[in-house]
């Protein structure tokens, strides 16, 4: 049976639970999505393990925002965002938001010569984002306000390149590079060794990667650090004492 797909007419939020109480991402105006069985096993929202909320270091670092008020007898829906596999939950109120996609989502393919051309505009987008007033938002990707893996997908994706949606997705689906092998465009990814990535930012070059970043471990926001023990500055060095390596976008993520 063929799945209908819809698009958002404005950018949207998406939740993690049917309560509507915290972001899980959101989708900009014209994503597509359709609707998804609420027992379906692919449903795994990213979250802290018990004992984990010291070390991990990306989407924990605050508390995510409530934004929806819907009343309690208002069920929520389970859906899936086509272009990332992304699954997560929509207000009711926002369906008025939404219309059935007139075509399928085409995923692009693009090969490694056509991404490297594409990476100076993944750059110039993010550096244009640091330039704004912005703050660290937990599940945050469509501006101001990030959190450290929806601006990795949000920069890439102005280039026509698609990204895993979370920083351990990402990390899995990029070609890993070492240290000294790194080149402007990269993905640089970090967590306790014993876990998986839970934080991520894009290198600049000459030991700099911008991120967003939050309160407790960061610069609540997006901000320019450096791949070094040896600098005077206490947040690149909290992030460098975990870092877990580099990666390298090869291709256009297709679900």
């Amino acid at each position: 049976m063929q799945v209908v797909q819809y698009q958002a007419l404005r950018a949207l939020n998406v939740y993690d639970g049917p309560d509507l109480s915290r972001l899980a991402t959101q989708m900009a105006a014209g994503r597509y999505f359709c609707y998804d069985s609420p027992d379906s096993s692919r449903f795994e929202p990213e979250q802290p393990e018990s004992g984990q909320a010291q070390v991990v270091l990306a989407r924990a670092e605050q508390p995510k925002e409530r934004v929806s008020d819907q009343p309690e007898n208002v069920q929520a829906k389970l859906i899936r965002l086509v272009e990332d596999n992304y699954p997560g939950w929509l207000d009711p109120q926002d369906e008025t938001q939404v219309q059935p996609a007139a075509n399928a989502y085409q995923p692009a393919e693009l090969n490694l010569e056509q991404i490297q051309a594409r990476l100076p505009q993944v750059i110039q987008f993010a550096l244009q984002a640091s330039a704004q007033a912005n703050y660290y938002l937990w599940g945050g990707t469509v501006g101001p306000n990030y959190d450290c893996s929806g601006l990795m997908q949000a920069a890439f994706q102005s280039a026509g390149i698609w990204l895993p949606r979370d920083a351990y997705q990402q990390e899995a689906f990029v070609k890993p590079v070492a240290l000294a092998e790194l080149q402007p465009g990269d993905l640089v990814f970090f967590g306790p060794a014993d876990y998986r990535a839970t934080h991520v930012g894009l290198v600049l070059g000459e030991g700099r990667y911008l991120h967003s970043s939050g309160v407790d471990q960061g610069r609540n926001g997006i901000g320019v650090d450096h791949l070094s023990a040896t600098v005077n500055d206490p947040v690149s060095l909290r992030y460098f004492a975990q870092f877990r390596g580099g990666g390298r976008v090869i291709s256009s993520y297709c679900p």
